[in-house]
């Protein structure tokens, strides 16, 4: 049975008025500093010296115009590589993770071959692996080789899955002992406490770092052009050399910029929201 609502004392409607004050108030604050600081900035930028030079250099309109269609499809193929990648580097760093985590001296070797994969590939610089499988292992003319996109993305699959493993890893072990206990008190065997108990606690508390280490992927996805597909990278390089003008650069940065906007919110929003859980916890 539902009460009657209680009315408010004037206290109350007077302390609900002041804050509604107090936020457009710091909302009309922020605005004007905002605008300050933005005017002061282009006063100070287009009143410098050689900024027409670097207008005509770097963002020169009919340049852009120009390299925006080329860049554009360039960047599908960049989109179509990070989600394939991204999914790649995810399912192998969880697989290399749980490798890590198995018990019992049986299975010292598979754990030491799981340590020695992160350790190697969280060390060497992608731009190495890059070359490694675009440039030396074509080389080889092998049967059946994979395209050369095909290798770039192996090599990011692998350098990521070494950082994605160490993230899941910490994930697991943050688990508390008694969860484990929990569960094999009923019956579970490690396989089922693992899916059904551990893994969904870990990839909750791990989400905001699995984000970042995305939003990384959508920026290294780029390095593919370096061996020679035409992504949105490698078009702003063919039009800079037509042009001798660096604004297709620019286009092909704030494209990327563009992209990765929804992700890096997404992630602040899990990051808040986690941050909240635990406070509130």
């Amino acid at each position: 049975m539902r009460t009657a609502q209680q009315p408010r004392s004037e206290a109350a409607r007077e302390r609900t008025v002041h804050r509604r004050r107090q936020t457009v108030r710091s909302v009309l604050i922020a605005a004007g500093s905002t605008g300050v600081l933005g005017t002061l900035l282009v006063v100070a930028v287009t009143g410098a010296p050689g900024w027409d030079r670097v207008r005509a250099s770097f963002f020169d309109p009919g340049i852009a115009r120009a390299a925006l269609p080329e860049i554009l499809a360039g960047l599908w193929l960049n989109v179509r590589l990070l989600f394939f990648c991204a999914f790649g580097a995810l399912a192998l760093g969880l697989v290399v993770a749980l490798l890590r985590t198995l018990r019992g001296p049986v299975f010292f070797p598979v754990r030491a071959l799981a340590t020695g994969y992160t350790y190697t590939f969280r060390g060497l610089p992608l731009i190495i692996v890059l070359y490694v499988l675009t440039l030396g292992v074509p080389g080889l003319r092998l049967q059946g080789m994979p395209s050369v996109l095909v290798l770039g993305g192996i090599a990011l699959v692998i350098t990521y899955s070494g950082y994605l493993a160490e993230v899941f890893r910490a994930g697991i072990e943050s688990v508390h002992p008694s969860q484990w206990a929990a569960a094999r008190s009923l019956g579970l065997t490690y396989r089922q406490t693992m899916r059904h108990v551990v893994l969904p606690q870990a990839v909750r508390r791990v989400a905001p770092p699995l984000l970042n280490d995305t939003v990384a992927l959508q920026k290294d996805v780029g390095l593919v052009s370096l061996a020679g597909p035409i992504d949105a990278v490698r078009a702003a390089q063919i039009a800079t050399a037509d042009t001798f003008n660096y604004t297709p650069y620019i286009v092909a940065g704030v494209l990327f910029v563009l992209l990765a906007i929804p992700l890096i919110a997404v992630t602040d929003w899990v990051t808040l929201r986690a941050a909240r859980r635990q406070a509130g916890g």
